[in-house]
C-alpha cells in the first residue's frame, strides 16, 4: 500500500510538471482527486490493510491528498497571474495614437420643436395630457360624431387591432376621456403619435405626430380660437407670418376652419409643396360640437369650447424649410446633425 502511495505521488509530480494552462490543471485535479481517481481507490483499499497499520496508511493517504490540493492551488495561482498579465498586454492602450472623435447626442428635431410648442401653450395657460396609442373605436370615432356609417371614418385609413380596437388615427381621442374626468374650465393640449394606413410620400406617412388641444368654459367664442391660433403661429414661426382661415368641415366641430400659412418654399408664388396655391395647411380647428360636449358629460347649453388638431411634422417642415416628411424617420445623421444646437 505504501508503495502505491509513493508511485501515485511521483506520477502527480510528473503530470503537474507538464501542465501549462488552468484548464489542463483542472483535468489533472479531477484525474487524481475525482471519485474514480487513484486516491479514492486507496481510501477504499484501507479495509484490506491490517488493523495495526490502518492509522499510519490512512494518514499517508490524507497527506497525499493534501499534497495534490496544495500543488494544484500553487500552480493555479501562478497561471492566473500569468494569464492576467498576458491579457493586460493584449489590451494595453497606446496613448500616442490619435483619439476617436465622439459626437455629443442631441434631441431629435421633432422632439426639439415639440418641446417649444409645449412651452408656448403652457405659457398660454394650457396643461398637457397624453392619451393611449391603442384606442377603442368609441373614443377614436364614436365620441367624436364619427359613427360606423359616417364617411369621415373611411377617410381615416385606420389600422385595426381587432373589431373594436384601433391604432389611434389622431390625438383627438383624448377629448372625451378628459371631459369625462374633469369639469370646466378645461384647457389642455394632447401631443403624441398617430397612425394611418396611407401611402408614404414626401407629404404623408403611416405614422406621424399631432398636437391637439381644446378649451371649454363659459363664454368661449370663435374669436378666442382665431386669436389663440394666430398667437401660437406667431410665436412658433415668425411674428409677421401670413396666416389665413378657411371654412371647412370636421365632424367634431361646428363651425370648422382650416388654418393655413404662407408657403415656406415659394413664398406664396406657387410650387409643388403648396400644390400651386401659395399656402400650406397646418391645422384643422373649430368650435366643439354640442354632441361631443354631451358625449363627454358636459352641458352644451352652459358651456362652449374650441378645439384644434395640427401636424407636428408639417409645422417643423415649415419652420426649417424641409421638403420631405420621410427625412424625419430615415435616421440619416447627415440630415439630423444639421439641427444640432438649434
Amino acid at each position: 500500500m505504501r508503495g502505491k502511495i509513493e508511485d501515485i505521488r511521483k506520477q502527480v509530480d510528473i503530470d503537474l510538471g507538464a501542465v501549462t494552462t488552468t484548464s489542463a490543471l483542472a483535468t489533472i485535479k479531477v484525474k487524481f482527486l475525482g471519485r474514480k481517481g487513484p486516491i479514492q481507490e486507496l481510501m477504499k483499499g484501507l479495509k484490506d490493510v491490517v488493523p495495526e497499520e490502518r492509522p499510519v496508511v490512512g494518514k499517508l493517504i490524507n497527506d497525499l491528498k493534501a499534497y495534490v490540493d496544495e500543488q494544484c492551488a500553487r500552480l493555479e495561482e501562478r497561471f492566473i497571474v500569468r494569464e492576467e498579465e498576458e491579457q493586460l498586454q493584449r489590451e494595453a492602450i497606446d496613448v500616442t495614437l490619435p483619439g476617436r472623435r465622439r459626437f455629443l447626442g442631441n434631441k431629435h428635431l421633432l422632439n426639439h420643436v415639440l418641446d417649444h410648442i409645449i412651452d408656448i401653450f403652457e405659457g398660454m395657460g394650457f396643461s398637457v395630457q397624453y392619451g393611449p396609442h391603442i384606442e377603442s373605436e368609441y373614443y377614436n370615432f364614436d365620441a367624436l360624431r364619427m359613427g360606423k356609417d359616417h364617411p369621415a371614418r373611411d377617410m381615416q385609413d385606420t389600422f385595426y387591432i381587432d373589431d373594436t380596437t384601433v391604432l389611434r388615427t389622431h390625438t383627438t381621442n383624448i377629448q372625451a376621456r378628459v371631459m369625462e374626468g374633469h369639469k370646466p374650465p378645461i384647457r389642455i393640449i394632447a401631443p403624441g403619435r398617430a397612425f394611418r394606413n396611407e401611402n408614404i410620400s414626401a407629404r404623408s406617412h403611416v405614422f406621424f405626430h399631432q398636437v391637439d388641444g381644446f378649451y371649454i368654459d363659459k363664454g368661449v367664442t370663435f374669436s378666442d380660437l382665431l386669436g389663440t391660433m394666430k398667437e401660437f403661429l406667431c410665436k412658433l414661426l415668425d411674428d409677421d407670418v401670413p396666416t389665413r382661415f378657411r371654412c371647412s368641415y370636421f365632424p367634431f366641430v361646428e363651425p370648422g376652419v382650416e388654418v393655413d400659412v404662407r408657403c415656406f418654399i415659394c413664398n406664396g408664388k406657387g410650387c409643388p409643396v403648396c400644390k400651386k396655391t401659395g399656402w400650406v395647411e397646418v391645422s384643422g380647428a373649430g368650435m366643439v360640437h354640442p354632441e361631443v360636449l354631451q358625449n363627454g358629460g358636459i352641458d352644451p347649453e352652459e358651456y362652449t369650447g374650441y378645439a384644434w388638431g395640427m401636424g407636428l411634422e408639417r409645422l417643423v417642415m415649415i419652420k426649417h424649410g424641409i421638403k420631405d416628411i420621410r427625412l424625419f424617420t430615415q435616421n440619416d445623421l447627415r440630415f439630423l446633425r444639421q439641427f444640432n444646437g438649434i
